[in-house]
C-alpha cells in the first residue's frame, strides 16, 4: 500500500491493529467471491454490469462525503502534514471517476439513468449521510474514508497480481483502483487516520473530551464500512442475505 509493503500486509498502527483483530470481516471484503471470480475468469458479466450501475449511484454519494472530510481537514487536520492536500487530490479524481463510469456503462450496454439503488446501496449511500453529520469527529471520518477506498485498492490490486486470470474486457476497471498509484494514495490516508487515532488515543486532541470513545467509534466505523462493503459485493453477485443492519 504504501510502495514498500504489499496490499494486505499493514505496517503497525491502529489501523493495522484492527485489520488483524477483525481480520475475517477484513478479508471477507478485501477477497470477496465476487473478486475472486473477477482474478480467476469466471466472473458473470451480469455481475459486474450490476455492480458498474450501483457503484455510480454509490460514488455521486460519495462525493459530497469526502468534500465533508475536506472540510474537517481544513478545521482540524494537521498542516504540516498536509492533509488538505491528499484529501483534495481524492476528491479531484472523482470526477475522472464518474466519466469513466459513464463511458464503462455505455461500452457495457448498461443505461444509468434507468438503475435504481437497491437495498445495500440505499443502506450504504444512508452511512455516508451519517458520517456527514456535523457531530461526527474528523478522526471517525478518515477511518472510513481509508476503509472504503482501502477495500477496493487490495481488492482490485488482488485481480492484477502474477497468476491472475482476469477477462481483458475488466483489465480497466482492476487497474483503476489496483494500480500503485492509488496504492500509495490509500497509504496517504492511512497515515492521516492513524495520526488522527494516535492523537485521540493519547489524548493530545484537545477539542476531544473523551478520547477513548472516539477511538472505539472510529473501529465501529471501521466495522461497518467492511459490512457495508461485503453486502455490495453480495448485491453484486446476486448473493442473497445481507449482513449489515442499516441504523434506524
Amino acid at each position: 500500500m504504501d510502495g514498500k509493503s504489499k496490499p494486505g500486509v499493514p505496517y503497525g498502527g491502529m489501523t493495522d491493529t484492527w485489520a488483524k483483530k477483525h481480520r475475517l470481516i477484513y478479508i471477507g471484503a478485501t477477497r470477496h467471491p465476487f473478486i475472486l471470480s473477477i482474478r480467476d475468469g469466471t466472473v458473470d458479466l451480469s455481475a459486474f454490469k450490476r455492480w458498474l450501475g450501483q457503484d455510480y449511484i454509490f460514488v455521486r454519494a460519495f462525493v459530497p462525503f469526502v468534500a465533508s472530510v475536506l472540510i474537517r481537514a481544513y478545521k482540524k487536520g494537521d498542516e504540516s502534514s498536509g492533509d488538505m492536500e491528499v484529501i483534495l487530490s481524492g476528491l479531484g479524481s472523482l470526477n475522472d471517476e464518474i466519466a469513466w463510469f459513464k463511458q464503462e456503462a455505455s461500452k457495457w450496454g448498461v443505461d444509468l439513468s434507468q438503475v435504481a439503488p437497491e437495498k445495500p446501496t440505499q443502506h450504504y449511500c444512508r452511512f455516508l449521510e451519517e458520517l456527514m453529520r456535523p457531530e461526527v469527529d474528523y478522526t471517525v471520518a478518515t477511518a472510513a474514508f481509508w476503509a472504503i477506498e482501502t477495500v477496493y485498492q487490495e481488492s482490485f490490486a488482488h485481480c492484477l497480481e502474477e497468476g491472475s486470470k482476469t477477462p481483458p474486457e475488466l483489465q480497466e476497471a482492476c487497474q483503476r483502483w489496483g494500480n500503485d498509484g492509488f496504492g500509495h494514495y490509500c497509504s496517504s490516508l492511512r497515515n492521516i487516520a492513524d495520526r488522527q487515532l494516535e492523537k485521540a488515543a493519547s489524548g493530545s486532541e484537545p477539542l476531544v473530551k473523551v478520547s477513548e470513545d472516539v477511538v472505539s467509534k472510529a473501529e465501529v466505523t471501521f466495522l461497518r464500512v467492511l459490512e457495508y462493503e461485503v453486502d455490495f459485493w453480495n448485491m453484486s453477485c446476486g448473493t442473497a442475505g445481507h449482513s449489515a443492519a442499516p441504523k434506524p
